[in-house]
């Protein structure tokens, strides 16, 4: 039976000429064969979308949070749309009597809540630019954004006050206004107002505009509503202009989308909002589940209760970055090989029944019912009984994790793939398509794709297995980079934007992401390596976390650094009677020994080159992290960084590996 293909193509590919490179055909969904979602009548801002709802739903729960009693977490309280509407209006009168209008720049920081939504909404609704401000782009960052892009009035989660008071003086010379989500000190208040500030907390602030009342303005689709910073790998953060018709040009493409595979969002549905509303990833989901009249309750802020918070919503939809999921995944691996031997064999037995079903081509959910209520159930207990959709998105998610958890979880795994600069969503798999393990799915309906070849990697866009920078067109795109058009000129070319990832079609329509474009360097016999490719292949070893491999023009082979799973590691020594502790067994040589070997046969199965091959290792216990600067808050590799950090690593390794083994 030939394979169901999701894309059909929509334009011919073009020879490359004049020194451009060949580009691909262009592809779009096979959901949008008769073209895109048409704009939805009315809907022409971010503020129609909250507005409508209110509309429409007055009395749905929209924004929930956990109530503390007696010091323990209790059950959520929820506020209504129309009650959550009412602060919202509060606050946009407040916003105005302060003197701040359309157009103006408008920061909010902190952890999401519901303040951050009703703060973002009365930005909407008074057409100021939503500035998130987030400090996990490094140190400086918030002041850079403020300065950057000239914010007056800036909303801050209560305890971090004293970080925005950080960026003073420099940043009090475009700063007029500060709103606590709480309370604020005495000592705060006379700290701000030395600098010619104000600050209120978040009930006096909404007395202010009290006895006022403020017209709306005309908001357009082409309006900006947000300007998102995105932390690059090297440079100043660039801040990606997003306007309400990229918003809502994706809503209507992830309706479409949902749809089609009988999947739809309705008011019923519940999202656990705990990745960070600075990202444009959650903004659109939330923007998405406001859309649709359903509810969003936020996380407590701390990762390690995550899975209680989990417990107590019962969310039908559970977005994560693979961080999480992988958390997910060695959690669950661990309880069962800690289950005694009858567990463990009936767990693995069901397991492969119904990985088995599913590649057969059964829907998950017909795969194996007997041991969906038998075996799985109290996983699916676990994630709070009633999630439906796990969304991975910001970085790519290993195959044995996603292969995994699409058996035990009982819902459809889905991995996407989108920057800011598309907002967001670009690619998502579809359900119940095995064969999209691995991969980011077609596009969504409402982009076309193509790719563009790279010759100086050795990738052609017109080969029998096409490969080439990903490039997307539609109206989802970015309107520029906020005071950079010279940035923008290089990645905007005739309406396309070019990602800088390098991907693959699959037959079926999906896309594989392989290499990033940048990260490709010559080793000293002229060799080139696309390191990024490489580690998504050495990836695949279930005992390590995380590698990233290294090599330069003066040497002949790669070395890498990893962080090895601790459970695999200290199982292996157990089976090899050594006793130590995991980060002494880092440092043992015969566990170094081990891991090359098993990336070797990695490197043997995906028929690497010698010369690809890594050749020494160092392993660290403690996993790469934002906290000495080696990867993004997307946990993104920041390569620079990572070399300097490692560079006495790297000397040793290629003075004691100078004679490499062949």
């Amino acid at each position: 039976m030939a394979e169901k293909k999701y894309i059909i193509e929509v334009e011919k590919a073009k020879e490359g000429s004049d020194g451009k490179p060949s580009m691909g055909p262009v592809y779009r969904s096979l959901f949008a064969k008769h073209g895109f979602p048409s704009p939805i009548q009315g809907l022409d801002s971010c503020w129609d979308v909250f507005r409508l709802s209110v509309e429409k739903y007055p009395n749905n729960p929209m924004l929930g949070r956990r109530e503390i009693v007696d010091g323990k977490p209790g059950k959520y309280i929820w506020q209504s749309y129309k009650e959550v509407y009412d602060v919202v209006v509060k606050v946009g009168n407040s916003i105005r009597s302060c003197g701040y209008e359309q157009g103006v720049k408008c920061g909010i920081y902190g952890s999401n809540s519901a303040e951050w939504i009703i703060s973002m909404e009365a930005c909407n609704a008074h057409g100021l630019y939503c500035v998130p401000l987030y400090d996990t782009l490094g140190a400086g960052a918030v002041e850079f954004i403020i300065a950057h892009a000239e914010v007056s009035i800036a909303f801050a989660e209560e305890k971090k006050i004293p970080e925005l008071l950080k960026t003073f003086p420099n940043a009090a010379k475009y700063l007029r206004t500060l709103v606590s989500f709480g309370k604020v000190t005495p000592e705060q208040k006379q700290e701000v107002e030395k600098y010619g500030l104000t600050i209120y907390s978040w009930d006096n602030f909404l007395l202010l505009g009290q006895d006022q009342s403020f017209d709306l303005p005309v908001k357009k689709r082409s309006d900006i509503s947000t300007i998102m910073y995105t932390s690059g790998t090297t440079g100043d953060p660039k801040g990606v202009l997003i306007s309400n018709e990229s918003i809502i040009t994706l809503l209507a493409g992830i309706k479409r989308l949902l749809e089609s595979v009988n999947e739809e969002l309705e008011v019923k549905d519940v999202y656990l909002s705990y990745l960070p509303l600075a990202h444009i990833f959650d903004r659109v989901i939330e923007e998405a589940f406001i859309w649709h009249g359903a509810s969003i309750g936020f996380w407590r802020g701390d990762v390690k209760l995550l899975i209680e918070d989990l417990g107590e919503l019962k969310p039908t939809i559970f977005c994560a970055v693979p961080r999480v999921l992988d958390r997910v995944y060695s959690g669950l691996t661990q309880k069962i090989s800690g289950g005694g031997f009858l567990k463990q064999t009936l767990f693995n037995f069901a397991h492969s029944f119904k990985l088995n079903n599913m590649k057969k081509g059964h829907p998950h959910a017909e795969a194996s019912p007997f041991f969906d209520k038998l075996v799985f159930d109290k996983i699916k207990q676990g994630l709070g009984g009633k999630v439906r959709l796990i969304l991975s998105g910001a970085a790519p998610l290993s195959t044995h994790v996603e292969s995994y958890l699409r058996v035990v979880t009982c819902s459809h795994v889905l991995q996407g793939y989108g920057l800011t600069e598309t907002c967001a969503g670009t690619f998502v798999s579809l359900p119940n398509e095995l064969g999209m393990l691995g991969t980011v799915g077609p596009p969504v309906p409402n982009v076309d794709v193509c790719l563009e070849s790279v010759p100086e990697m050795g990738y052609d866009a017109l080969g029998s297995t096409p490969r080439g920078e990903i490039c997307v067109r539609g109206n989802t795109l970015f309107s520029g980079y906020y005071k950079r058009e010279d940035l923008t000129k290089e990645v905007l070319i005739d309406g396309w934007f070019h990602t800088g990832d390098i991907g693959e079609w699959q037959p079926n329509g999906s896309m594989k992401i392989i290499d990033r474009k940048k990260n490709i360097f010559k080793l000293s016999q002229g060799e080139y390596v696309a390191v990024e490719n490489l580690e998504n292949i050495y990836d695949q070893l279930s005992s390590i976390e995380s590698i990233w491999v290294y090599g330069n023009s003066f040497e002949a082979f790669l070395v890498a650094v990893a962080n090895p799973r601790k459970e695999a590691l200290e199982h292996w020594a157990a089976e090899n009677g050594i006793s130590m502790d995991f980060s002494s067994l880092c440092e043992d040589s015969r566990a170094k020994k081990y891991l090359l070997e098993e990336l070797s046969k990695i490197a043997k199965e995906n028929k690497l080159k010698g010369f690809e091959v890594i050749k020494a290792i160092h392993l660290d216990p403690v996993p790469f992290d934002m906290e000495r600067d080696l990867i993004t808050p997307t946990y993104k590799k920041k390569r620079p960084q990572l070399l300097k950090y490692y560079q006495n690593v790297i000397d040793n390794m290629y003075k004691s590996g100078s004679k490499p083994i062949a």
